[in-house]
């Protein structure tokens, strides 16, 4: 598989243009000149536990960069961590790296946080994920930063056969956000299901940009993305799916689709599918839309106003994808987390 791009904060030369097919729609180097400056050295004290500290969990957070506990976990039977990405300086940068595997049998729920305080800092997180042969892991995250900062995320998965790996992502975007997922399916009997959503307001920009690479036969797929964008918001969907040769039996699935609610809103998407094999079921599907009108004019008619109307419409459009997530406490927190920011 050819491998997104990779990011290094102290290189300014390996900060991706829209030259770069993959970063057309978030060109990194437009706002990024040169290298930002580290942030202070010292992990400033957390507070609180973030929107998932109710539901318990091992915490591995970072704050500016550092590590406060460990980095790295091997993770065997019932388990879950809460991930926390803390960002609280202005004008520096930061990278960090988080490694997690999960051992042959175990089932891990990862809560993972993307916190911000301040503006104008750039980040850069990394997380290196595992998943063993019959391991499940479920991977929610929730994106919730400055408008002013910029933010790259991206997340490298392996899935064994036989293991199943489940991942939602949710953000209300950034000056710059982006939220990567690149994984390497090796099929047999293994299942991977990715969903994502986005709400964004003012000049915010989402891209969320996936592939999944299926290497071996018998492997299924299932993607559901949706977004809402209004005033001069900007939505970015790339998703790829990529069937190599000897993948047959593979079942791939994708779908993305998007309403924008102001006149100056903007969803760019570009879903894929790269098929090598023959013997393969695979769709993708693709729609940019606005509320019904008819059903705006219904709700008016029986009482309830313009602004709540649209509301109750939005949240029932985007609610689709809150609900596959199977984790009942997590779905709660995630219902909760989007309906206060709707």
């Amino acid at each position: 598989m050819s491998a997104l791009p990779v990011i290094d904060l102290k290189d300014a030369s390996s900060f991706p243009s829209r030259r770069v097919e993959a970063w057309k729609y978030s060109d990194l180097r437009k706002y990024l000149r040169e290298a930002p400056a580290p942030s202070p050295s010292a992990a400033i004290p957390m507070t609180g536990g973030g929107p998932f500290e109710g539901l318990g969990g091992e915490p591995m957070a970072f704050v500016n960069g550092r590590a406060v506990g460990v980095n790295t976990l091997m993770a065997c039977g019932t388990q879950t961590v809460r991930l926390r990405l803390i960002s609280k300086a202005e004008a520096t940068g930061h990278a960090t790296t988080a490694r997690i595997s999960a051992r042959a049998g175990a089932k891990l729920l990862i809560l993972e946080t993307h916190e911000g305080e301040g503006s104008a800092y750039v980040a850069h997180n990394r997380l290196e994920l595992d998943v063993a042969h019959d391991a499940e892991v479920t991977r929610i995250v929730l994106a919730d930063e400055p408008e002013d900062a910029i933010s790259i995320s991206q997340a490298r998965v392996r899935v064994a056969p036989g293991g199943r790996y489940r991942q939602t992502v949710v953000t209300t975007g950034a000056k710059l956000q982006r939220l990567e997922t690149e994984v390497t399916h090796l099929g047999q009997g293994a299942d991977v299901r990715m969903d994502g959503l986005y709400a964004l307001t003012g000049a915010r920009q989402a891209d969320l940009t996936s592939v999944v690479d299926h290497t071996a036969a018998d492997g299924t797929t299932s993607q559901l993305t949706k977004g809402v964008v209004r005033d001069a918001g900007r939505g970015v969907f790339q998703g790829k799916i990529i069937v190599e040769r000897g993948a047959d039996g593979t079942d791939a699935r994708m779908g993305h689709h998007a309403l924008i609610l102001s006149e100056r809103g903007e969803v760019d998407a570009k879903p894929e599918l790269i098929i090598y094999a023959d013997d393969v079921q695979c769709a993708h599907g693709n729609t940019v839309g606005n509320l019904d009108q008819n059903a705006l004019f219904y709700m008016q008619q029986r009482g309830l106003p313009l602004d709540e109307a649209r509301a109750l419409l939005t949240e029932a459009f985007l609610i689709e994808v809150v609900d596959r997530i199977e984790h009942e406490g997590a779905r709660e927190v995630v219902r909760e987390w989007l309906t206060a920011r709707l």
